[in-house]
C-alpha cells in the first residue's frame, strides 16, 4: 500500500480524478478523519470535506504502481514544511 495526500478542490477535479482511477484495477481508499470512502465513488467523494487535502491509500501491485503514481501526480499535494 502507498499513501499520498491529494487535493480535490473543484467539481471538475473530482470528475477527472474518478475517471483517471477507473482505468486501473487497483483499489483506492480516501481517508478523511474516521471516514474511509472508495475513491472510485463520485458520490462518496462529495460526502467528504474537500476544502483540505485528503489521504489516499493505493492498494496496487508493484507492476501497476508507477503508472498509477504518474496519473495521480496532478492531484498530489506535498506536505507543508
Amino acid at each position: 500500500m502507498v499513501a499520498v495526500q491529494i487535493s480535490l478542490n473543484s467539481i471538475e477535479k473530482v470528475k477527472s480524478f474518478v475517471n483517471d482511477l477507473a482505468r486501473f484495477d487497483a483499489d483506492f481508499d480516501l481517508v478523511s478523519g474516521r471516514y474511509v470512502i472508495d475513491a472510485k465513488s463520485i458520490m462518496g467523494i462529495f460526502s467528504l470535506d474537500l476544502s483540505k487535502p485528503i489521504d489516499l491509500n493505493v492498494h496496487a501491485d508493484e507492476s501497476e504502481l508507477e503508472g498509477i503514481m504518474e496519473t495521480l501526480a496532478p492531484y498530489i499535494v506535498t506536505p507543508e514544511q
